[in-house]
């Protein structure tokens, strides 16, 4: 009888798969994703946040940055049709939130935010406390 050494040698393949599954239920908007995905990345004195507003304009769109949190808020609208039959229905309609925790203070009074072919743009520099500083050595 073969015994495997490795008591979680199957674990990796079960939890791919769970993600899976999970990822694909249809609940509550096609699957467990945030809305809107989001990526976000520090270069240099900020960071940059891109996420995916689709059909979305700035009036449908609330950016708001406290201490070291962003978030974004809005309200995808429906289409507006007569007469529609739906066979299948994805996209999110109606309101939402995402906040996210930055890994540091931001200057809310510098954040810049454009929305062009679907994608919102956010620029966060870093807040004073958050940059590093150069501290004077002295001799006694």
């Amino acid at each position: 009888m073969f015994f495997n050494r490795n008591p979680l040698a199957g674990t990796t393949q079960l939890r791919r798969e769970m993600g899976e599954l999970f990822d694909n239920m249809a609940w509550p908007f096609g699957g467990l994703r945030a809305f809107p995905a989001l990526n976000l990345w520090e270069e240099g004195e900020a960071l940059f946040a891109e996420a995916e507003l689709p059909g979305m304009g700035m009036e449908d769109v609330e950016v708001l940055v406290n201490g070291d949190e962003l978030t974004i808020k809005g309200q995808r609208k429906a289409a507006e049709a007569k007469e529609q039959s739906f066979h299948r229905q994805e996209r999110v309609i109606g309101n939402f939130s995402r906040t996210v925790t930055l890994p540091f203070d931001v200057d809310a009074e510098k954040v810049q935010a454009t929305l062009k072919d679907g994608v919102l743009r956010i620029t966060l520099p870093k807040a004073a406390s958050a940059r590093p500083r150069k501290i004077e050595v002295k001799t006694s």
